[in-house]
């Protein structure tokens, strides 16, 4: 009776010349190309359907190796397990990251999203500072456990800080799921499962941010002045533009119309995703000259670094020597909007709009294709005349 496995000797493989398909047994085959390519493969039936996979070219696999994979794959089959199902398994988990990795692969993936770069840094060292015990982690192998282990020594001490950890843990575990790379429950979800286990405070919840009353503004516009250095033409000049920290940190001159007095914002700098022009009032103008020069990159308020901008911690730095820690800087905004909803005449929209706010449904604003440009002027030149009074 003729073997019906292991029919190939090395000296066959190694003379055959003419394409052919050259049985083993068992399913294993060496396929020989007319180039003179040699490859294995392992050929199986399963419901009824003709199976092929791919085991290596020969003779970089021997022919002890294929018959060793073929037996294997017999095994499986026998157990009732695809081959082709387990091969695609133990690439997979070959591709699974560490959390670490899989962070800075959800961090490129919310690049296009996410365009303020303090905004992506500030997710990059949250994860990777507080949630450093996850990074060597296979993401798949995360579980309640890893994740309580570094949220319960700053769930007390770091609430804040805490619970940002905890919502951005559960984003990347489920971008991970996503991928493949894990299954089940995520391990770092708050409602029905760490909210059974941490316990739930009100200091979680971030709150308005601390404004400074209106009728305070002018005193600090005035000490402003008599402060030295970019960061104090910064802050007022953000304060008179009712801007955000970013937008005014970041202003370039090639934003800045002299002629025309206005700053265009370019929609990948604003929150919503829109241009937005700021009327410039003649203190903001006058700062601007301050700044034109003392020119050395396209920064209108320029960083210790060259062609770097002013710090993220410029303002703060800023307040806490000026004893206003206990305001924020984006309170100013919240000034400001006080102040033109309290002690204006001006139509509620054209606040909104000098804030950079959407206003009304998406049909109104289809309709609505000014951005009341002059009429902001009027509100601005207002605004400026507050924060200079000498008596509020």
């Amino acid at each position: 009776m003729a073997r019906l496995q292991n029919k190939l000797t090395d000296a066959k493989c190694k003379a055959e010349k003419s394409p052919c398909l050259m049985s083993d047994g068992g399913g294993l085959y060496l396929d020989v190309k007319a180039t003179g390519a040699k490859s294995w493969a392992f050929v199986w039936r399963h419901d009824g359907k003709r199976n092929e996979m791919g085991l290596g070219s020969y003779p970089a696999v021997s022919l002890a190796r294929a018959r060793k994979i073929a037996a294997d794959h017999r095994t499986a089959i026998a157990e009732g397990r695809n081959p082709l199902a387990d091969k695609k398994a133990a690439q997979k988990k070959l591709e699974e990251p560490l959390f670490g990795a899989c962070v800075e692969l959800f961090l490129a993936s919310m690049e296009r999203q996410w365009r303020n770069e303090k905004h992506r840094a500030q997710w990059r060292s949250t994860l990777l500072t507080h949630a450093a015990a996850l990074n060597g982690k296979r993401v798949s192998k995360i579980d309640t456990g890893a994740v309580l282990a570094v949220l319960t020594p700053i769930w007390t001490t770091l609430p804040e800080t805490a619970s940002r950890l905890r919502g951005r843990i559960e984003r990347v575990l489920d971008f991970a799921k996503a991928k493949g790379w894990r299954t089940g429950e995520n391990p770092a979800l708050w409602r029905g499962h760490l909210k059974n286990v941490l316990p739930v405070r009100q200091s979680l919840s971030r709150g308005h941010h601390a404004a400074l009353p209106y009728t305070k503004v002018s005193g600090v516009v005035a000490r402003l002045r008599d402060v030295p250095g970019v960061s104090a033409r910064a802050l007022e000049f953000l304060i008179l533009a009712a801007a955000r920290s970013g937008e005014a940190r970041e202003a370039t001159w090639s934003e800045i119309d002299l002629d025309a007095k206005v700053w265009t914002i370019p929609a990948k700098r604003m929150k919503a995703g829109r241009e937005h022009r700021v009327p410039l009032t003649p203190r903001m103008l006058a700062i601007l000259a301050e700044m034109q020069a003392i020119r050395i990159s396209d920064y209108v308020f320029p960083g210790q670094k060259p062609e770097r901008p002013l710090s993220v911690m410029a303002y703060t730095m800023l307040m806490r020597r000026m004893k206003l820690a206990a305001f924020t800087v984006h309170g100013f905004r919240s000034a400001f909007r006080d102040w033109a909803g309290d002690a204006t005449a001006f139509p509620r929209e054209i606040a909104e709009a000098a804030l950079a706010h959407s206003v009304g449904d998406a049909t109104e604003r289809a309709y609505r294709r000014s951005d009341a440009l002059e009429r902001r002027r009027e509100l601005m030149s207002a605004w400026e005349a507050l924060c200079q009074k000498d008596d509020c």
